[in-house]
This record gives C-alpha cells, sequence and structure tokens, in this order.
C-alpha cells in the first residue's frame, strides 16, 4: 500500500534518531515486550512473493491465537490449493449476539521484496535502533497484522465478550495483486468467511511534524482505483534514410504530451471535502485558505491551481492518468514500426474506468493510438460513509490518548484490499492510530522503519476503539 499522507520533506537520519529516541523515554510494559515479541516472529518470517511464504506466517500467527486459547474450529488457515505459498489466516472471537455480524480486522502479510545489498540493515531480521524499528514490513503491513494478532489474543485472555464478534483476517498478495490476491480469491471462493458488518484496515494513520509532534490522526474512507492502459501505434515503417511525417514515435510523443498538460476535472467527495476542511485550519496561510476554498467550491479556480501544486492533494480531488513507462522501434537505423506506452491511472471511486479510457482518448486526439485495459479491471465503488457509529468510538479514545490532536478524514490516492471489500459490501476504513514521518518511513523503498513508540500507541488505540465497536448494535 501507499501512505496516503507521505510528504516531499525528507529528513536527516541524524534529527529522526534524535526526534525519536527523545519520544521513546519510558521503558516498555511487560505486556508491550510480549507484543515486540510476536512482532518479530512476523517481520523475521518472510513473506515476498519471489521466496517467502503467506502460509508460514499465518500458521505461525495461528498458533499465537491457539495458545491464547481459542478453539481449533475458530482459527483457520486457508490455503488457495493452486498457490500453497499464500495462505491466509481467519480467526474468530465470537460475539454474544450471534444475528450481529462481526467486525473484520483485516491486514496482509505478504511485503514488497527487499534486497539485502542495498539495505543498511537485514530487511528480514527486525532491529531496534535509536527509537526506530527497522525491516522489511515493520510499517507495511506486518505492523497492523501483529497489532490485530496480539489484540485478539489479549481480548481471549481477558475474557472480553461483546454484542458482536471479532473477525481476524490476515491475507496474502496485497502487494503484488495482479499476481494473486488473497482478498479477492477468499471473497469469491469463501465469501461464507469474509462477512463481516465492516474493517479495519491499512491506510489511515497519523502523520507527524518533522519535530516528530503529533499533527493529525486520520481515518482512510475510500480510495482511488488503479488502472492500466496500454498505447499502441503500429507503422510500416522502413529506411530511416528516408523519413516520412507518419512516425509511431511522433504519433506516441504528441499524445503523451497532450496528456502531460491535461488535467482531468475536480470531483471532492465527503473524505476530500472533510479533510481539506480540517487541513485549512490546522495548516493556515495561503494553502490553508485554498483548501478551505475549494471544499467550499470545487470550481473555484484559482484556489485549485494553489491546492493543486502539492502533488498528493491534486491526486485526491482529482483522477490522474501518468506515463510511466515508453518502448518503440526496433532499430536504431530503421524507422519505428511500433510504439508503445503505459498510462498509469488513479481513479476517484465511483468514476467509470471505460468512460476515462474514452476521456484519454479525446486527449490524445489521434486515431493511430489505440488504448487498451491491462488485466482485470479492479471494482468501483464509492466511498464508504463516516457515520457516528464510525467516527464517534475514534473521537473518544484519540481525546483521551492525544488531547488536542486534530481527527482529519482522508481519501487514500493509493490502493489496499479495500477496493475488493468495499465492493463486497462491506464498508472498509483505513484506521491504525500509528503515527508516521513526514518522509513515508522507506514504505515500499529502502530502509523501511516505524517508531516504536507509535507502534505501542496504534495497539493501545485500535485495542479500545475496536471495544467500543464491539460493543455497538
Amino acid at each position: 500500500m501507499i501512505r496516503t499522507f507521505a510528504a516531499a520533506a525528507v529528513l536527516s537520519a541524524a534529527a529522526l534518531a534524535s526526534s525519536a529516541a527523545q519520544a521513546q523515554t519510558a521503558p516498555p510494559r511487560p505486556d508491550q515486550l510480549a507484543f515486540r515479541d510476536l512482532y518479530k516472529e512476523l517481520i523475521e518470517t518472510n513473506t515476498t512473493l519471489s521466496v517467502g511464504s503467506c502460509t508460514t506466517a499465518a500458521e505461525k500467527m495461528g498458533a499465537r491465537l491457539k495458545a491464547a486459547g481459542f478453539p481449533d474450529a475458530d482459527v483457520q488457515v486457508v490455503v488457495p490449493p493452486e498457490h500453497p505459498q499464500w495462505g491466509a489466516l481467519i480467526a474468530n472471537l465470537p460475539g454474544s449476539d450471534p444475528k450481529l455480524k462481526p467486525i473484520m480486522l483485516l491486514a496482509h502479510i505478504d511485503v514488497v521484496e527487499a534486497k539485502r545489498a542495498d539495505w543498511v540493515r537485514d530487511p528480514f531480521t527486525l532491529v531496534e535502533e535509536n527509537g526506530y524499528f527497522y525491516a522489511r514490513g515493520a510499517s507495511d503491513d506486518k505492523a497492523m497484522a501483529a497489532i490485530f494478532t496480539d489484540n485478539m489474543v489479549r481480548y481471549k485472555k481477558e475474557g472480553f465478550k461483546a454484542k458482536r464478534g471479532l473477525k481476524l483476517a490476515l491475507t496474502c498478495g496485497e502487494e503484488t495483486s495482479d499476481t494473486f490476491d488473497g482478498v479477492e480469491w477468499l471473497l469469491k471462493n469463501k465469501p461464507e468467511l469474509m462477512k463481516a458488518e465492516f474493517a479495519l484496515n491499512e491506510g489511515g494513520g497519523g502523520r507527524l511534524t518533522a519535530k516528530g509532534d503529533r499533527q493529525f490522526l486520520s481515518i482512510q474512507a475510500g480510495e482511488k482505483v488503479y488502472q492500466d492502459y496500454t498505447l499502441v501505434v503500429t507503422n510500416p515503417g522502413g529506411h530511416s534514410s528516408r523519413p516520412v511525417k507518419d512516425n509511431a514515435i511522433y504519433h506516441l510523443s504528441g499524445a503523451l504530451a497532450r496528456l502531460g498538460a491535461f488535467d482531468f476535472p475536480v470531483a471532492i467527495n465527503e473524505a476530500t471535502k472533510n479533510h481539506f476542511e480540517k487541513m485549512a485550519t490546522i495548516e493556515g496561510g495561503e494553502s490553508g485558505a485554498a483548501m478551505a476554498a475549494v471544499a467550499k467550491d470545487p470550481t473555484n479556480a484559482a484556489a485549485v491551481a494553489i491546492v493543486a501544486q502539492d502533488p498528493s492533494r491534486n491526486s485526491m480531488m482529482r483522477t490522474t492518468c501518468v506515463a510511466t513507462m515508453v518502448n518503440a522501434g526496433h532499430a536504431p537505423n530503421a524507422l519505428p514500426q511500433r510504439a508503445e506506452a503505459n498510462v498509469n491511472c488513479r481513479i476517484l471511486p465511483g468514476e467509470d474506468i471505460l468512460k476515462v479510457r474514452d476521456t484519454l482518448v479525446g486527449v490524445f486526439a489521434d486515431p493511430a493510438i489505440k488504448v487498451t485495459l491491462v488485466g482485470v479491471p479492479s471494482p468501483v465503488t464509492p466511498p464508504p460513509p463516516l457515520t457516528k457509529t464510525i467516527v464517534g468510538p475514534i473521537e473518544q479514545v484519540s481525546k483521551k490518548m492525544w488531547p488536542g490532536v486534530p481527527f482529519v478524514p482522508a481519501m487514500s490516492t493509493g490502493a489496499t484490499d479495500g477496493r475488493f471489500t468495499n465492493a463486497a459490501g462491506i464498508p472498509t476504513y483505513g484506521l491504525s492510530g500509528i503515527f508516521g514521518d513526514p518522509d513515508g518511513g522507506g514504505v515500499h523503498g529502502l530502509n523501511e522503519r516505524l517508531r516504536v513508540r507509535s507502534l505501542y500507541e496504534g495497539r493501545d488505540f485500535l485495542f479500545d476503539v475496536v471495544k467500543l465497536y464491539a460493543n455497538q448494535k
């Protein structure tokens, strides 16, 4: 997954270490040390597509639950027959009212590839250093997977019995969904295992300032849809000593230049409107005033232009499409017979993927260019509603833990497994209570890290919030 609030600011390693070390002064509690052991075990179980095994990780987390007293019938490792290494863990803590659907605690346990030679530390060994945990998956998404698993253990040990049950779903393939996605597979092949009133997922956390101060807490309500389009131009070609204007590369270059100058129209949904309104007060200044103006009137072109200077905010308020790969020609002394490009689009929830293709065709304005969809389109659904039932428990716990820290809804411009659960009728919200550094913490990149304080706080936050959810009707 891609973090919603990763900003352009890059902090020096020394500054990060200093601010993190200052923030983590209290020694860990005994229960936090026990959680750290579970987190370490999950981190150090390799779950990359190339050589890892989600099935092994699911079995280890299942064993943790059984050791805490979960009966075998409530802990299942579900393995797709054709993909023995891509198993998932589904575990249930029943509620007192079987008529109420459970709350799903959803996290993916697969991680992005990591090359040891490029990292300062072994990416598959948990390292705690200067107030940070370093490892592949330290944040994305084994932090939430470990928290949800450990909190299920805590609920069981304390005899927690709420009205509504809890369903833990640790799945595989979120990072490589074009190859296999476990949530999509489970919804299609084991739908009875995935039934839930709503789901808590990755994608929403907190934002820290460069000094390590908490800036705001977020919930993700909705996400953009990922879709690639292939552009192809073919031509008879010929000898390069006899150039003609009808050149496949010229056709493609012209179309991509027109795309670069084009902006999709602004379309503000509930989550983005609320985000801009809250951030306008937090940030202030010209950008704050512009966000407030866009939230009030999305047709305010002057305000839109100011907000659009931030790439993340620009992406929040409109569909975006960008050229990401180009391949053309077959020989240096021949006219190109073929030129092609990949255009990657992040489409606002609720917009039609085929209509976006039609818009691209109009922008390219060249009948020589053929535009096709890549892969199977993801489902398109509107953002889930931010009701008082969802927002109330978050505000209650966050005010207790972090007084004065604003709560800011947002829409993710990246993609998570929430696109599948939302489409299946399970409203899905990104909520972690984990505060991250403004540079994104190396997620999907080198030396991925997460503040020790942030991980422990997120664990306590989710423990209390989920309890409140579970006791609602």
